[in-house]
């Protein structure tokens, strides 16, 4: 049986055991985690959530991943600009699903 389920603006699809990626969340490590906000369980959809459902997790750690190069430029009018980005990242294991 597989959830989907929402977290910082993103959709992850999640069974017993995987392990996510998800946008920073504000849990220390070893802390659990409950994620009420379930469009889907099993063969339940919701209009929008599914009644009752929720998906558990347990933090493993935080984290950045890698470095991004975002690079702008304007041809011909001496306008280049350079920057770099590292997003904050939660990494957590699926634990329980319930719904």
């Amino acid at each position: 049986m597989y959830a989907i389920f929402v977290t910082g603006g993103k959709q992850y699809r999640a069974t017993v055991g995987d392990t996510l990626f998800v946008e920073k969340l504000p849990a220390e490590a070893t802390e659990e985690v409950v994620f009420d906000q379930v469009l889907l369980v099993g063969e339940k959809v919701g209009t929008p959530y599914v009644e009752g459902a929720k998906v558990t997790a347990v933090v493993e750690k935080h984290g950045r991943g890698k470095k991004i190069i975002v690079f702008k430029m304007k041809p011909k009018k001496n306008y280049r600009k350079k920057q770099g980005h590292r997003q904050a990242y939660t990494k957590i294991k699926i634990t329980n699903i319930e719904g």
